[in-house]
C-alpha cells in the first residue's frame, strides 16, 4: 500500500491538494460559488504560480469511519444516505444530492490529504475546505462535514499529532469546530471573526477576537501580530490548520469587515511564514468568500496559495 512519502516522490515544490470532484452542480444562481474550486486551481496554473505535474496531490474520499471520528455516527449516516430532513438540509443552504455528498467527501478528503502532507512537507496547500460551521450532528452555513473537525480527530486517532492548533480567521466564527472541541485539550480552537457576523449564537473557542465592523488591514494585522505567537507559545502544536477565508475583504458579499488583496496577503503570509519559522507543519484551506463575479472571488481565493509559494521559497 503506497505511503504519504511514496505520493510525494514525485512532489517538487509547494504541495497542493486539488480536485476537479471537489465541484457539483447546484441550481442556477445559487449564492454559493461552486465553480471556485476550479477556477482557484485554473487560475494559479494560468498565472504560473504551481505546475500541476510537480505540485498537484488528488485526494480520495473520506470514509464513514474516519467522518465518524468527528460527527456523531447517526448524523454521518444520515448525511451519507440522504437521509437529513428538509429542516436539516434547509439550515445548510444546500438541498441533499449524491453529487453534494461526493464533492463533500472529497473535500473532506483533501483537508486531511493536505495535513498528512504538511506533516513531511512542513507546508501544503489545499484548493478547498474550511467547513467549519457544520457542529457534531449537524450542518449549517454551506458546511455540511466538518473538515478540520475529521482531520485533527483522525490524525489525533493515528497518533500522528498530539496537539492541533486551529487558527480561523474567516470572518464567520468557527463556531462547529469550537463546540466539537469544547474541553478537549488536544485541539485549540482559535477564531477571529466579525463579532456582529454570523453565526448569530456563537460557540466559545479556546480564543475569540471578535472584531468591530470595519475594520481594516492596519488594526486587524495588529491585532493578528499580537495573538499568533504568544499562542502558539502556549499550545506548541505538531500541526496548525489555517481556515484562510477571504470574506473579511471590503468587498465580500456577507462580510462586513474591510481587508484589502494586500491585506489578506499580508495576513497568509504573516501566519504562514511565523508557523513554517517556528518548525511548525502548517496546511491551509480556503474558506469562505463571497462574489457574484467567480473569476474575481476565484483569484482572490488564490491569495493564500500565492503567500505559501512565497513562504516556501525562503525555507
Amino acid at each position: 500500500m503506497a505511503t504519504i512519502r511514496d505520493h510525494l516522490l514525485h512532489i517538487h515544490g509547494l504541495p497542493i491538494i486539488h480536485s476537479e470532484s471537489y465541484v457539483c452542480g447546484l441550481p442556477p444562481k445559487h449564492r454559493f460559488q461552486m465553480g471556485k474550486f476550479r477556477g482557484v486551481f485554473n487560475r494559479l496554473v494560468r498565472d504560473k504560480v504551481i505546475e500541476p505535474r510537480q505540485q498537484v496531490l488528488e485526494p480520495s474520499q473520506i470514509s464513514k469511519e474516519l467522518a465518524g471520528l468527528a460527527h456523531s455516527k447517526e448524523y454521518v449516516d444520515r448525511f451519507f444516505s440522504g437521509d437529513t430532513s428538509a429542516d436539516e438540509q434547509r439550515r445548510t443552504g444546500f438541498k441533499w444530492t449524491h453529487g453534494l455528498c461526493s464533492r463533500v467527501r472529497f473535500e473532506c478528503g483533501g483537508t486531511l490529504l493536505a495535513a498528512m502532507v504538511c506533516l513531511e512537507r512542513g507546508l501544503a496547500a489545499s484548493t478547498g475546505g474550511g467547513t467549519h460551521h457544520a457542529g457534531p450532528d449537524y450542518g449549517s452555513g454551506y458546511c455540511l462535514l466538518n473538515d478540520l473537525s475529521i482531520t485533527s480527530s483522525v490524525l489525533l486517532s493515528l497518533g500522528l499529532v498530539r496537539r492541533v492548533l486551529i487558527v480561523d480567521l474567516d470572518v464567520h466564527q468557527g463556531d462547529g469546530t469550537a463546540l466539537m472541541f469544547n474541553n478537549n485539550p488536544s485541539v485549540f480552537t482559535f477564531s477571529m471573526h466579525c463579532q456582529s457576523n454570523f453565526p448569530f449564537r456563537k460557540q466559545p473557542s479556546d480564543l475569540d477576537i471578535g472584531l468591530a465592523d470595519h475594520v481594516g488591514d492596519a488594526e486587524y494585522l495588529s491585532t493578528l501580530e499580537d495573538a499568533l505567537p504568544s499562542l502558539l507559545d502556549q499550545v506548541r502544536p505538531d500541526l496548525v490548520l489555517y481556515d484562510a477565508g477571504v470574506d473579511p475583504h471590503v468587498d465580500d458579499d456577507l462580510g462586513k469587515l474591510d481587508l484589502t488583496d494586500d491585506g489578506l496577503y499580508q495576513r497568509d503570509e504573516y501566519v504562514l511564514g511565523t508557523c513554517v519559522r517556528r518548525g511548525v507543519p502548517v496546511c491551509s484551506v480556503i474558506g469562505g468568500g463571497y462574489h457574484k463575479d467567480l473569476d474575481i472571488l476565484s483569484a482572490r481565493h488564490s491569495i493564500v496559495h500565492r503567500a505559501a509559494t512565497k513562504v516556501w521559497a525562503r525555507k
